[in-house]
C-alpha cells in the first residue's frame, strides 16, 4: 500500500497556513511534513511541531549529504524536506502534505511524479497586499518586496494540478478537503490498496 503525497503551495499572504491547519483538523488521515528551516521561530511556533529550526551551517551540511527531497531559499532563509522520512511514511500507506513553495514543488514532482499539487491564490493582488498589511509586522519596503515576490510565485500557477482561490475561507477549506479526498480515489492508489480486487480486473 502507498500513501498519497499532497503538495500545497501559495504566495505569502494567500492563507495557505490557515487552510492547511484546517485540513489537518478535519482530515486525520493527512499528516504534515515538518520542514527544516534556518529562519527564526515566529511567536507561538514550536521546534519539531511547526518546523525543525536549524542553523544555516547545519542546513547546508544536511543538504550536502543529500538528506533533502527538496530545498529552497525564500526571503533569505533556507527550507528543506526530509527525503528518508517522507519515503517511510508513504511506504507505510500514510498520506503526507508538503507545505512548500513552487521551487520545492518542482523538485518534489521530479522525484514523486504521482504527487498531487495544489496552488492557493488570493482573490486579487489588492486583497493580497491588504492581507500583508493587516499582519502589522512589516514595514512598507518589506510589503512592497513581498507583493512583488508573490506575483512572481503566482506566475507558476500553471504548473499545478489544482487551483483554489481563497476568497471565502469556508469554501476554500471545503475545496481543499475535496481535493485531498479525490486524490485517494485515483486508480493507482485504489489499486495499491485493494490488490485482491483489481488483480483479476487489470493486467499489466
Amino acid at each position: 500500500m502507498t500513501g498519497t503525497l499532497l503538495i500545497v503551495s501559495a504566495p505569502s499572504g494567500a492563507g495557505k497556513t490557515t487552510l492547511v491547519r484546517e485540513l489537518l483538523k478535519r482530515d486525520p488521515g493527512v499528516q504534515l511534513s515538518i520542514s527544516a528551516t534556518t529562519r527564526q521561530p515566529r511567536s507561538g511556533e514550536i521546534d519539531g511541531r511547526d518546523y525543525h529550526f536549524v542553523s544555516k551551517d547545519d542546513f547546508l551540511a544536511m543538504r550536502a549529504r543529500g538528506e533533502f527531497l527538496e530545498s529552497a531559499e525564500v526571503h533569505g532563509n533556507f527550507y528543506g524536506t526530509s527525503l528518508h522520512w517522507l519515503e517511510q511514511q508513504l511506504a507505510a500507506g500514510h498520506d503526507v502534505l508538503l507545505e512548500i513553495d513552487w521551487q520545492g514543488a518542482q523538485q518534489t514532482r521530479a522525484v514523486f511524479a504521482d504527487a498531487v499539487s495544489i496552488f492557493i491564490l488570493p482573490p486579487s493582488l489588492a486583497a493580497l497586499e491588504q492581507r500583508l498589511r493587516g499582519r502589522g509586522t512589516d514595514d512598507e519596503a518589506t510589503i512592497t518586496r513581498r507583493t512583488q515576490a508573490a506575483l512572481e510565485e503566482m506566475r507558476h500557477v500553471g504548473e499545478f494540478d489544482y487551483v483554489i482561490i481563497n476568497d471565502d475561507l469556508h469554501t476554500a477549506i471545503a475545496d481543499l478537503q475535496a481535493v485531498a479526498h479525490a486524490a485517494r480515489l485515483r486508480l493507482t492508489i485504489q489499486r495499491a490498496g485493494h490488490p485482491e480486487l483489481f488483480s483479476p480486473l487489470l493486467q499489466d
